[in-house]
């Protein structure tokens, strides 16, 4: 409260009871105008709380140019999302550079459009010009969509300031999957100090009730150059930024018109020439043809169809340095197989799922080796049946293969047939509470034309899964877990066939906290998942503490503290692990994370720690304790060169080991990317076994001439599996999701670079609308 001087004197004449007054009236009302005032002027902010927040779409008539220059009418007119909030660095601010979001539709057609304003100009910072680029490296305004309203599932759409698209379906309310393909169209504008874009949805690539006229939305910009990140809607920091539980409202103000109907045909034509060199077979050729279709059952139920699929354009598995005592997860990447796959590939833990698609489609020779299996149809149905209620069915029949035998599966002695299988994965979700659901799984691999009297067959009659799920989440995001219950069904196996476990976290600003439990019988058999271990009790529990300080270049920083229990059905201990670290997150982007490492394992079979494979040196029933230091720093992606490096040493079941693994990326902005993924162990243990050195390197040139035409090319070299794997695929996208696939594959032998097989495919899609 400020005086003059006359006021001031004023003051000091009164009384003590005349300045007594003053001091309990006229400052409290003084403080309470100011807090009026203050409020006022931040009334956008209150606005902006998630259960607060909301913009209104209304239709238009006009004709909507899409050409990012917002120069329509119904732009200008239309609600605007604005006042956007800072998640990152800080979450206590209004975004420097400011967002603005628009929408509209017509009967088609939802419209978005963007207005990003950049004062301090310059380049952008953007991974490269290809489609579905990597978030968190690439500027861009992305927009998040829960048609359903149910703060669970929904759509992304994002743009980078050079028209690259993306796009992925949202599950468990946070996670994305950018391996989901749609039509949709967009623009962008560069302007000196913004940059704008428009986007054109249609109704047929959504999946919606035409009936509901709230959905929840968010919007969020990553701005690189100001090392920011906002939203339309306030999402703490310690939450992730497209987390819907923090979404806004988004009101119609009549219901979204119907989708109608919705069918799309995608045919392939492929060819291929191929030769083993190893076994001096002659060369190769082959031909294929096939179709994938997409039918809109509903405006909210999906049908995709496949015959005959071709999975030729995909790329290599990133290889590893396998020195584990069990079976190593390889993602999936097929793209038949990866929409949709948290309905069917989310059931159970990590380490124990009764789905595994690559089970689809991938078997063993004879001398161990991954051989691919025709598959001769597939289809998937999936979608939401209303708010509540969400449905899915895989189908997928694979021919016969004369000597090979299923992974995942135990070995049948003496045989050597695989007959043709039949894969069903059925899901039913019901939505309890307001985000949680409960869900009931099956799973069911049936040979075909099985003969039980034939004893050259390489799989039994029949493998069944049966399960429930239970996953928590709450509204406030601070307490999510899941739990199940699943039994396997074999011919002549009726106990110890089960699996379950239950896992919980709290997490608040500071704190969060995660328990688990889980126990797998000996004889739960997943030949369609995949369970690593049986026989097992586990127990995990991990702290972590977060602060925040102020005014520094760090964000965060805290401890984080695990522990894990492994044991017998007996209880007898097989398997500890003890981790004390602490994490620094900065400012920029960087990370640093320290780790104190301690392991027992009590060895319930054979082992060799330095050739899985090999012959084993370590027998059933010795018990080992090692301890190892390891540390790990992620430099600031938004340079243009960066690197992620671990770094770890110590002791190793009898002996030692240092490992130094990471990747280095240059970016040649916007064309493209050059990796160089490295992993080198020394492990010297005592006679029968050796001192070793594994190398694995793998650079990889990832171009991007357009956003239509690329060029990438990965090499892998593997001492301990003493291969040289080249991989080599160009694309071009020459209509919307239609391409044309050129990939060339070798493998060496290191030394000599002897060739041992090679192989080049052609293959040309098209997507066409019914």
């Amino acid at each position: 409260m400020l005086w003059n001087e006359k006021q001031y004197l004023l003051f000091n004449s009164c009384s003590f009871a005349t300045k007594f007054l003053i001091r309990v009236t006229i400052r409290p009302i003084f403080l309470l105008t100011a807090i009026v005032f203050y409020s006022f002027n931040n009334s956008s902010f209150a606005q902006n709380i998630p259960e607060h927040a909301s913009i209104t779409i209304k239709r238009t008539k006009e004709n909507i140019i899409i050409d990012g220059i917002l120069d329509e009418n119904v732009w200008k007119n239309a609600d605007r999302a604005k006042d956007w909030y800072l998640s990152f660095p800080v979450d206590t601010a209004f975004a420097n550079s400011q967002t603005e979001a628009m929408l509209t539709f017509d009967n088609e057609y939802l419209y978005i459009g963007f207005i990003c304003h950049d004062p301090i100009g310059g380049d952008y910072i953007v991974q490269s010009l290809r489609r579905d680029f990597e978030w968190g490296v690439t500027e861009n305004v992305s927009v998040y969509l829960d048609t359903f309203n149910d703060k669970i599932n929904g759509f992304t759409f994002g743009l980078s300031p050079l028209g690259v698209q993306r796009e992925g379906l949202i599950s468990d309310g946070e996670e994305i999957s950018a391996d989901w393909d749609n039509k949709w169209y967009s623009a962008v504008k560069n302007y000196e100090d913004k940059w704008t874009a428009e986007v054109k949805i249609p109704f047929k690539t959504l999946r919606y009730k035409d009936n509901n006229k709230i959905w929840n939305i968010n919007f969020i910009r990553n701005d690189l150059k100001r090392n920011e990140r906002s939203s339309w809607t306030a999402v703490p920091q310690q939450y992730r930024t497209n987390n819907l539980s923090f979404a806004g409202k988004l009101l119609w103000d009549e219901p979204p018109p119907k989708a109608g109907s919705n069918i799309s045909i995608i045919p392939y034509i492929s060819g291929g020439v191929s030769r083993n060199h190893q076994d001096d077979e002659s060369t190769g050729f082959r031909g294929d043809i096939g179709f994938d279709a997409k039918v809109a059952v509903t405006s909210s139920i999906n049908l995709d169809l496949t015959v005959n699929p071709d999975f030729s354009q995909v790329e290599v598995d990133q290889q590893v340095t396998n020195l584990d005592r069990f079976e190593i997860f390889f993602p999936e990447k097929r793209q038949f197989f990866l929409e949709n796959n948290d309905l069917f590939g989310k059931n159970g833990f990590r380490r124990s799922r009764p789905f595994f698609s690559r089970r689809i489609g991938i078997a063993k020779d004879t001398a161990g080796h991954n051989i691919q299996i025709p598959i001769r149809y597939g289809l998937r149905l999936s979608g939401k049946l209303d708010r509540n209620w969400r449905v899915g069915l895989l189908n997928m029949q694979t021919a016969r293969e004369s000597g090979a035998e299923l992974s995942g599966i135990e070995t049948i002695q003496g045989s050597h047939k695989l007959p043709s299988q039949n894969y069903t994965v059925a899901v039913i979700q019901r939505r309890i509470f307001s985000r949680s659901n409960i869900g009931a799984v099956f799973v069911n691999r049936q040979a075909i034309d099985y003969n039980d009297l034939d004893t050259t067959l390489s799989t039994t009659k029949y493998n069944r899964i049966i399960g429930l799920d239970y996953n928590l989440g709450t509204n406030n995001n601070r307490w999510d877990g899941n739990s199940y219950y699943h039994r396997s069904l074999d011919p002549g196996i009726n106990k110890d066939n089960y699996s379950f476990g239950a896992f919980l976290r709290y997490k608040s600003r500071n704190f969060t906290v995660m328990i688990n439990a889980q126990e797998i019988a000996e004889n739960f058999n997943a030949e369609l998942g995949f369970v690593p271990r049986k026989g097992i009790k586990t127990s995990f529990n991990r702290y972590e503490f977060t602060f925040y300080p102020k005014n520094s270049i760090i964000a965060t920083h805290g401890p984080i503290f695990r522990i894990r229990f492994v044991t017998d059905m007996d209880y007898t201990l097989t398997d500890r692990g003890l981790q004390v670290g602490y994490k620094i997150s900065y400012k920029n982007g960087s990370e640093l994370e320290v780790e104190l490492n301690q392991e027992f394992q009590k060895l319930r079979n054979d082992f060799n720690p330095i050739d899985p494979k090999g012959d084993s040196v370590l027998l059933t029933g010795e018990s080992f304790n090692w301890r190892n230091f390891q540390i790990e720093f992620n430099s600031d992606n938004r340079k243009i060169l960066s690197y992620q490096v671990t770094a770890q040493i110590g002791s190793y079941y009898t002996g030692h080991r240092t490992n130094i693994t990471g990747t280095i990326t240059y970016r040649i902005q916007p064309i493209g990317l050059l990796n160089l993924n490295f992993d080198y162990n020394h492990i010297n243990l005592p006679f029968p076994l050796k001192e070793v050195n594994f190398f694995l390197v793998g650079p990889r040139f990832d171009l991007t001439f357009t956003d239509k035409l690329f060029l990438t090319t990965f090499v892998q070299y593997n001492s301990q599996d003493d291969n040289l794997n080249i991989n080599t695929r160009f694309q071009w996208r020459f209509k919307p999701v239609s391409d044309l696939f050129i990939v060339y594959t070798d493998n060496y032998f290191p030394e000599q670079l002897k060739v041992k097989n090679r192989a080049l495919v052609l293959k040309l899609s098209y997507w066409f609308n019914l």
